[in-house]
């Protein structure tokens, strides 16, 4: 159907011809993005001026004016209708019921409707009084009726703006910056409000009033495509939900993209970061070249008196060769040559973050349209400025998106293009890749004075995820990566070696750590040799800090800290030359002689929570402190079911599980029978904890079966159904065969969920197997936890019985 059938199908049938028309250019026309959203309000025009005519009669100085979206032209499937009915102050009664021949055809449609009655007089007073209604009024449009009310209605809240602007456009930037940390980024979010989200719609629309302020312009290039995108990407939003939502979630992603004719998910939100990191820089040079603009309006005339009416100069202040600051940023000096300083883009972004100065937009414009390539390798001083960027901590961040918005960071490092603007479908991170590695820099730039090679520190954090954008293990793909982008850098071989070592290593301590058993001396040798030295070692733990703070709060606490710590002090010995003996079953303490005597004596399971002593202050990990949680140690008489039975009670009472060991206890002489020594590290998912004499209660019930623990996990799974749409990958389970010489390492990985741990016990009970100790990790929604099994006569199994009980755990938790 043609655009004037369209309108003439309008035309001839009214609100229904309208509906339906509407309805045919949604889903049966082949325009989409602006040409669509063109049609769409064209239509909208036309049976909106048949309604006004049919109501105006003879009715003068009244008119019809689209505001907002609406005003723009940019009528979204599902957008709101933003309508003004502006009238002089004549015949209210017929400007009422012209109104309501308006407003009801368009709710009568299910039409979203935002609408306002009132003079030129009463608009601009509302808006000077709400900074919503007076940006709505800037993009009026008008519709029908008198074209002269509109148009000096118009003017009016342009001049009005203008004026206002030095008192407006503070108050404008204040409201953005608190939606801003009420929504996030949009350019990181999982699931971003394409509208409300710091990059997103709204911020498009401010950088238009800033424009039409006259009082600053925002950078325009790539502006209009970014704004273009969101736009198209809430248009297929709409189409393929049914609802006006600006929400981008997560089980509408793969249709949204589908309707995009985007290969998948991941596409779609690395586009809609793309477009939120144009807009988001666009404002961020705006609202500075504002604060500039209104600092120099107030101190000019000043100024001007004491130079007696001459025009002040700018003072520009030297930073480094080439590069002085000049009104709070920093811009190039008048003989720096970017066409015959190929160092100069890396020079000037160390010297501007290390005064904690943003970079001038013209300057970082000029350096991207004319610099030259660095020869390969780098010289010493390219290399020494990009350390001193990345180790100048939190201000490194503004001024490696200004050379990243103008495409200077793919020029020095080229594969950084795979990462760029990378999403992580991971609920632990909250970055995209390659912020994810920025932030990581800055982490470590705090840890620069525990270690002998900061630079080697700094590197290794900016490309220890550059694998990220590569098919495989990234960790494998990474260090490949590094191999070649160190060499060219201009490192020498040696630390190339272990650049590369670090990034393959990246995730070896902390997996280690909450995985394996730090007793076990086979998981200390095995570290001792991926790391190789001790210059690597101290190198790769400020790494696993800095990349563990820099992923999000759930990836690091002090309880990881202590077991790192721990991990790296075993392995440092070794390296040093220590051989680690083999364990020997310690000597219960007199407390667990006490409870194994008292659950020999009753039968039946005794248990204490005892406070896990929290690590020294100047031990504690940067970051929010998380508490080490209690320990809790079980006595039990030796008998099947014990593993499951208290994973079960545990996760009956929303406790969280860390590490879990479970051992035979030998007894004193003259004690007769046998214990199973329980000694578990717990949390409380949230609230207190409950009293011991409760978990023994329900313990004695769930050993003798009378407590049906799994029927009561079940139930609470019930009343908590998962998100719809979101389907977790299955469990994978995986035997590790060179982890210990005393067991065999079984490594769980799963969708957390209450009860896991109790299902891992019971199908582990069932494969009459003995599991010797659990080491629990949880990262988000992931579980990945490892049990150290041996068969009943306290050996590690025979490979292929090994395999067949990680086949069989697998079913169970897949089933």
């Amino acid at each position: 159907m043609s655009s004037t059938d369209v309108h003439k199908e309008t035309e001839d049938s009214g609100p229904s011809g309208y509906a339906a028309a509407r309805l045919r250019l949604l889903t049966e026309g082949a325009q989409s993005g602006p040409p669509r959203r063109a049609a769409l309000a064209e239509l909208t025009d036309d049976w909106l001026t048949g309604l006004f005519a049919a109501g105006a009669g003879g009715l003068r100085g009244v008119s019809l004016v689209a505001v907002g979206g609406y005003g723009r032209g940019e009528l979204s499937p599902r957008s709101d209708l933003d309508l003004l009915l502006l009238h002089d102050g004549g015949d209210s009664k017929a400007v009422a019921a012209l109104a309501d021949r308006i407003w009801y055809p368009v709710w009568d449609l299910g039409l979203a409707l935002d609408h306002s009655v009132r003079t030129p007089a009463e608009a601009r007073k509302t808006a000077g009084e709400d900074l919503k209604v007076q940006l709505g009024l800037l993009d009026a449009r008008h519709i029908a009726g008198d074209l002269g009310l509109t148009a000096a209605l118009r003017t009016a809240i342009l001049a009005d703006w203008r004026n206002q602007a030095p008192k407006r456009l503070p108050d404008l930037q204040e409201l953005s910056a608190e939606r801003a940390e009420r929504q996030g980024e949009l350019q990181y979010l999982l699931e971003p409000d394409l509208k409300e989200a710091r990059g997103g719609l709204r911020d498009a629309t401010i950088l238009r009033a800033v424009a039409a302020s006259w009082l600053a312009d925002a950078p325009r290039e790539g502006l209009d495509d970014a704004r273009r995108r969101l736009l198209d990407v809430r248009d297929a939003l709409h189409l393929s939900t049914g609802r006006a939502t600006d929400r981008l979630a997560l089980q509408e992603q793969d249709q949204v993209a589908a309707e995009l004719g985007l290969l998948d998910a991941d596409t779609l939100l690395r586009q809609v970061y793309e477009a939120a990191r144009v807009i988001s820089y666009a404002s961020d040079v705006t609202w500075r070249e504002v604060g500039r603009v209104l600092r120099a309006r107030a101190v000019r005339p000043r100024l001007r008196a004491m130079l007696g009416g001459g025009k002040p100069t700018a003072e520009r202040s030297p930073l480094a060769e080439g590069v002085v600051e000049q009104d709070g940023e920093v811009v190039l000096a008048r003989a720096a040559r970017p066409e015959r300083d190929p160092v100069l883009p890396l020079r000037a972004a160390a010297a501007a973050a290390q005064a904690g100065l943003p970079l001038s937009l013209h300057a970082v414009r000029r350096m991207a349209a004319t610099v030259r390539p660095l020869p390969t390798p780098w010289p010493a001083e390219a290399r020494e400025q990009l350390v001193t960027l990345l180790g100048s901590g939190r201000p490194t961040v503004e001024v490696w998106e200004a050379l990243e918005a103008e495409g200077l960071i793919t020029h020095f490092l080229p594969d950084w293009e795979r990462v760029r603007c990378r999403p992580q479908r991971n609920a632990v991170h909250i970055w995209t890749v390659d912020r994810h590695l920025i932030e990581t820099a800055v982490r470590a730039s705090e840890f620069t004075r525990r270690v002998h090679r900061p630079d080697l520190l700094l590197v290794a954090a900016l490309l220890h995820d550059i694998g990220k954008g590569w098919p495989g293990d990234h960790s494998v793909a990474g260090e490949i990566i590094v191999k070649d982008v160190a060499a060219r850098i201009g490192f020498d071989r040696d630390d190339v070696l272990v650049l590369s070592t670090l990034v393959r290593h990246h995730l070896l301590l902390v997996e280690t750590a909450t995985r394996r058993d730090l007793e076990d001396p086979a998981t200390v040798r095995s570290v001792a040799e991926a790391v190789g030295s001790q210059g690597t070692l101290e190198l790769l733990h400020a790494l696993t800090e800095a990349d563990a703070l820099a992923t999000g709060p759930a990836a690091w606490s002090s309880w990881r800290g202590s077991l790192v710590a721990d991990l790296v002090k075993r392995v440092a010995a070794v390296l040093a030359g220590d051989d680690p003996d083999e364990p020997e079953a310690a000597a219960p303490t007199a407390e667990q002689e006490r409870l194994a005597i008292e659950a020999v004596a009753t039968g039946s399971p005794v248990l204490a929570l005892r406070a896990q002593t929290e690590p020294p202050a100047e031990e504690q990990p940067p970051g929010d402190p998380e508490p080490l949680g209690v320990e809790l140690v079980i006595a039990v008489p030796d008998q099947p079911g014990v593993l499951p039975a208290v994973a079960g009670v545990l996760a009956m009472h929303r406790l969280t599980v860390r590490t879990a060991e479970l051992r035979a206890l030998d007894l004193p002489d003259g004690v007769e029978g046998s214990v199973l020594l329980l000694n578990w590290r717990v949390a409380a998912e949230y609230g207190s904890l409950p009293q011991a004499t409760r978990l023994r209660a329900d313990l004695v019930r769930a050993l003798d079966g009378s407590l049906d623990i799994a029927g009561r996990l079940a139930e609470r799974d019930a009343a908590y159904p998962r998100r719809r749409g979101v389907v977790a990958p299955p469990a994978r389970v995986s035997v590790h065969p060179a982890a210990s010489r005393l067991a065999t390492v079984i490594e769980v990985r799963a969708q957390d969920a209450p009860g896991l741990l109790f299902r891992i016990g019971r199908a582990l009970e069932d494969a009459s197997v003995r599991v010797r100790s659990a080491h629990v990790s949880t990262l988000g929604a992931n579980a990945v936890d490892a049990f150290y099994v041996t068969g009943p006569e306290g050996a590690p199994l025979p490979g292929e019985e090994a395999a067949a009980v990680a086949r069989k755990l697998e079913e169970t938790l897949r089933g």
